[in-house]
């Protein structure tokens, strides 16, 4: 009786957590079920991991902007401006594609230093200067295009929005694929493994063993469903491999790196951490770098999947980046939120996306059921927070 009142505690403890997998698990099935099959069909799997991927990079950079207690507002504006850079570079200047890829980062960097300049140093709100950058690197973007349209891009730049890994075999599941995942089921276990071991070294894991292995069971089943689907398709997008490079190496900074803690000592408290140390001006200058560059890696991705650099592209990138934040489990006063959670609600955005589409439902209406569940979200982190507090 009493290891199961520790049980119940503990996954009330959790509740954010549970409910962010079991909502995705429901969304998932609901739009199985409504669209005949079609949301799991191998074809749909593989456009909405394509078709979402520049979100889910965005999400990446947001959720450590928001963890630190800022917000930025310029993500689509820059995903515009890095994308018509990249048509002037490739198509007007005829620069090699990769020296393009090269100088569209180092814009990006550019872009977030301006930004977080103003920022850590000169003591402006996150919200006014991205505001004005969401409003300057439009018009930047219009500018570098001449308000036209570059398409035609070489078939290798495309391929790092739109293409596949080299597949092998031509019947049944692609081999390089099913490699893959289960190389990535793997390190997942193992990674697991060495984590709770160290918790358990220092004393400090209080999560039941049960639990432990539920999520562990359901991770690696999600990996390996995803992993036959893409299979018995075209094999692996590339982007995919870009996304999963970013977000191990971002889930370690935020895990392990002396910064990653930072951002959150930031966000929990500016006066403590500065107290305490912190070059605070510092990292916050960093924390706007890194989301200019990813950005980039994000305009980057959606000009070359589209072959298109259009002065309209990333309109509104910016609120699914944010939403895809909160809805994964980030406070919205700061110091609370992981890379993982926010990858999840990413994916939640996307199959809502994906679903709605597919069961054509008005744009109008998608609008108004993705700000329902923004708004759902957040109102579960107030009352959460409220009833830790009273508790």
């Amino acid at each position: 009786m009493k290891s199961l009142t520790k049980a119940l505690n503990y996954l009330t403890g959790q509740l954010r957590q549970v409910g962010l997998f079991i909502t995705l698990i429901a969304i998932v099935v609901f739009f199985q079920i409504a669209t005949g099959g079609i949301t799991l069909a191998p074809i749909n799997v593989s456009n909405l991991i394509v078709q979402n991927s520049y979100i889910l990079i965005l999400a990446i950079g947001m959720v450590m902007v928001i963890i630190a207690g800022h917000i930025d507002l310029s993500v689509g504006s820059v995903v515009a401006f890095i994308g018509a850079m990249a048509g002037v570079f490739i198509s007007q200047w005829h620069l090699p594609w990769p020296l393009a890829v090269l100088f569209c980062l180092i814009l990006g960097a550019l872009v977030g230093a301006w930004q977080g300049f103003w920022i850590a140093y000169f003591g402006i709100p996150a919200f006014i200067v991205t505001l004005a950058g969401m409003l300057a690197f439009r018009g930047a973007a219009q500018i570098a295009l001449g308000n036209q349209q570059i398409s035609f891009f070489p078939k290798e730049f495309r391929a790092i929005g739109s293409g596949f890994l080299p597949a092998f075999g031509t019947t049944g599941y692609e081999p390089l694929t099913m490699i893959l995942g289960l190389l990535a089921s793997i390190a997942i276990v193992g990674n697991a493994l060495r984590q709770r071991a160290v918790r358990r070294k220092y004393d400090l894991e209080d999560e039941p063993l049960w639990w432990f292995l539920v999520k562990l069971a359901f991770l690696v089943l999600l990996v390996l469903i995803i992993t036959v689907l893409l299979a018995s398709y075209n094999g692996t997008p590339i982007v995919l491999i870009i996304l999963a490079v970013l977000v191990v190496g971002y889930s370690a900074i935020m895990n392990r790196s002396v910064f990653g803690r930072h951002i959150y000592a930031i966000g929990g408290n500016l006066a403590a951490a500065a107290l305490s140390g912190v070059k605070t001006k510092r990292v916050t200058f960093l924390l706007f770098v890194n989301m200019g560059v990813l950005s980039a890696v994000a305009g980057l991705v959606f000009t070359a999947g589209l072959n298109l650099a259009s002065p309209s592209a990333g309109n509104g990138f910016e609120l699914d980046a944010i939403s895809a934040v909160f809805i994964g489990g980030a406070a919205v006063t700061g110091g609370i939120g992981t890379v993982p959670g926010a990858i999840i609600g990413g994916l939640i955005i996307g199959v809502l996306n994906n679903g709605m589409s597919i069961l054509g439902i008005d744009s109008d209406y998608q609008l108004l059921i993705k700000g329902l569940v923004l708004l759902a979200a957040v109102a579960f982190d107030v009352y959460n927070k409220r009833r830790s507090v009273t508790a």
